[in-house]
């Protein structure tokens, strides 16, 4: 697809939930047949869970570490990097996985933390790359305090949210993609986005938003939901 060259790129910001994965072969926590039914969220996803039972919830962890090594992007992901040639674009995501980076976009936020990486349980900042490999039993920090995945729980403070608000109250033009939009603190990030703004909402499900903006409804999966959209801001921006 040719799209125009614009030299003044609008700022087109994305936010990810799990539905953009899907496609890729990763699981969704809340669908039917989602991890939330094999694994009780509260054992596995919340800082009481952590204290209760680390080995459960790094176990939990290493398998979904080991899973992310065997899939791919998917043509979403590929999709919105290829914007980037005609939008500045911020990704924000709901996602701890690597695929949109791996697909090449090139500025994402991570809302809940990222699989690839580790962290000491007392410093949140003292974080290390560790790719797909398993966090080992008793494996420590450099700080010697246990090492934990780098991800944000129920009963955690979200220290990215603050980032990422400040992004949608620069969108020229916001998007969602896979994400129900019921899951506080990230669902609001729609509301620090202008209500000026054009919203386009992409999932193959019924999603209300409650905003007060003009959305736009895509109700297809990620991969031809994100060719729509490609499609349709290049007649914006003619």
């Amino acid at each position: 697809m040719d799209f125009l060259y614009l030299h003044d790129m609008k700022r087109l910001v994305i936010l990810t939930g799990a539905g953009m994965s899907a496609e890729s072969g990763i699981k969704t926590f809340r669908d039917s047949g989602g991890l939330w039914e094999q694994y009780p969220v509260e054992e596995v996803a919340s800082i009481d869970g952590w204290y209760r039972n680390p080995d459960l919830v790094q176990r939990f962890y290493n398998e979904r570490r080991r899973q992310l090594g065997t899939v791919e992007p998917n043509a979403g992901h590929k999709g919105l990097a290829a914007l980037e040639k005609v939008f500045d674009v911020d990704i924000i995501t709901q996602n701890v996985d690597n695929l949109h980076e791996r697909a090449g976009s090139t500025r994402v936020l991570h809302l809940h933390g990222l699989l690839t990486q580790a962290r000491s349980s007392k410093n949140p900042a003292a974080k290390t790359e560790i790719g797909y490999r398993d966090i080992l039993p008793g494996e420590k920090a450099a700080d010697g305090s246990p090492l934990r995945p780098n991800i944000v729980w129920f009963g955690e403070a979200m220290p990215a949210m603050e980032r990422a608000a400040d992004i949608a109250s620069y969108a020229d033009i916001f998007a969602v993609i896979g994400t129900s939009l019921n899951v506080y603190p990230a669902a609001g990030i729609i509301h620090y986005v202008p209500t000026s703004t054009k919203v386009f909402l992409i999932d193959p499900k019924p999603v209300q938003v409650h905003s007060g903006h003009r959305v736009v409804y895509i109700n297809e999966g990620a991969g031809m939901g994100v060719a729509l959209l490609a499609e349709m801001l290049e007649e914006y921006l003619q």
